[in-house]
């Protein structure tokens, strides 16, 4: 995608010299640019246009960076936002990145670095550059959603939370005929009930206290695209109502509103709920259930794709080496085996959050055990399954040396035959009878 069409980028500094550098720097990277000197100035601008991305200092006055960041994810979804700071801790990192900061970068930074960093993270929002899979099921999945792509159909993307459902559902978009009009996210469990109905449909003037002009809503904004519902197993059951309505009549109804206002959108879901399950009871409507659900998709969660961590490992350790001034070469084998035997409950999500982590800390040339500050008791976990393969293996082949005579094995392992034989029932091992 050409860099004109892309919507401005907002960058928000309380220092004009910091504020014009930024601004100057980024335009030579052919980006437009919108500025605001405040975090406060800045949340208003969020209601007046789209951006492709945020660009924010973390140290404002009367509203800092994190303040501003919690202010975006309310109103803006999920809106990139690269976070700019001086104060190079990991805690200030980290807390970033737990407030849904898409990158951050440590001053001084080189303009290379910016601009490394910027197209990075544009690349992942538009789908320029493929998701990175090395397992075969996956890849299915996402030739799939190509196919999906050139249709206008439904679709429901179901998983745990941290897949990349979102990922999947971008990439849908990007590879669409409605690429060039807007994708609007909007995760429906991060905000309020009350809220949500303004945020999706939008309001008039004097339709509630506060409502001082009209607003558009999401669906409003993303006609002609794309709308992902994320976590849409979150939405009330009344505001499930409007949405049947929109996807029954391809029409919205304002808070307030006197007449319905015509949409043209893609409706896009995720969920990490067995809606069907909720429907039975009585928690998501089966009207809307099976409007959504014309098209499933199910992403399986990391821990199913042991291919992918090695690949998303090397990928994650290379995008965040840059903005970190390293060049790391990846990581050892001790790291790599580690990584391979986490559980990964927060699946990709929490590897990324683990790798940009672990990049940060590291001072050699690779990352290292040391670095990953992985949960102990998730460590032990991983440690023990490591020796219950190696356990496995060892019996297995020790039974093939001896042609399955238990006896001699067990003799050689120095353990009972009862030990041998309780093993293979474990592993569902069927050998010949002696």
């Amino acid at each position: 995608m050409k860099s004109e069409q892309r919507r401005p980028i907002l960058v928000v500094d309380d220092d004009a010299h910091m504020r014009a550098a930024l601004s100057e720097a980024i335009q030579r990277l052919g980006h437009r640019v919108v500025m605001c000197e405040s975090g406060i100035d800045a949340v208003e601008k969020l209601n007046d246009a789209f951006y492709s991305l945020v660009v924010t200092d973390m140290k404002m006055p009367k509203m800092d960076g994190l303040a501003f960041l919690k202010e975006t994810r309310r109103r803006a979804g999920n809106l990139p936002v690269l976070v700019i700071t001086g104060f190079g801790t990991v805690e200030n990192a980290v807390a970033t990145m737990k407030e849904g900061a898409t990158d951050y970068l440590m001053k001084p930074f080189s303009y290379d670095a910016l601009g490394k960093t910027i197209d990075s993270i544009l690349s992942r929002q538009t789908g320029e550059k493929s998701i990175q899979t090395e397992n075969a099921e996956m890849r299915k999945i996402v030739q799939l959603a190509g196919n999906l792509a050139a249709s206008d159909i439904t679709v429901l993307i179901t998983g745990e939370s941290g897949t990349g459902k979102e990922l999947l559902a971008r990439y849908i978009h990007r590879a669409s005929k409605r690429k060039n009009k807007p994708f609007v996210a909007v995760n429906c469990a991060a905000i309020p009930d009350t809220l949500l109905e303004s945020e999706l449909f939008g309001h008039e003037k004097g339709a509630f206290t506060g409502a001082l002009d009209r607003k558009k809503g999401k669906l409003e904004i993303a006609d002609g695209g794309t709308i992902l519902l994320d976590e849409i197993g979150e939405m009330s059951i009344l505001l499930q109502a409007k949405l049947l309505r929109v996807l029954q009549e391809r029409e919205i109804d304002r808070v307030g509103g006197k007449e319905p206002v015509r949409v043209d959108v893609r409706v896009i879901a995720t969920t990490n709920r067995d809606l069907a399950e909720e429907c039975a009871e009585g928690r998501f409507r089966e009207d809307l259930f099976y409007r959504l659900n014309v098209f499933p998709i199910t992403v399986p969660p990391l821990r199913e794709r042991p291919e992918d961590i090695a690949a998303l490992t090397d990928f994650f350790i290379e995008r965040f080496s840059g903005p970190a001034g390293k060049d790391l070469t990846g990581c050892t084998p001790d790291a790599a085996e580690l990584l391979k035997k986490m559980p990964w409950r927060g699946n990709v999500r929490e590897l990324e959050n683990v790798i940009q982590r672990a990049v940060f800390l590291c001072s050699g040339p690779a990352v290292d055990t040391g670095d990953l500050m992985l949960d102990e008791k998730m460590v032990e976990k991983a440690a023990n399954g490591k020796l219950k393969d190696m356990e496995r293996e060892m019996i297995l082949k020790t039974l093939k040396e001896v042609n399955g005579n238990r006896s001699r094995a067990a003799k050689l392992l120095g353990v009972s035959v009862r030990t041998v034989r309780n093993k293979l029932n474990e592993y569902g091992q069927k050998l010949p009878m002696e």
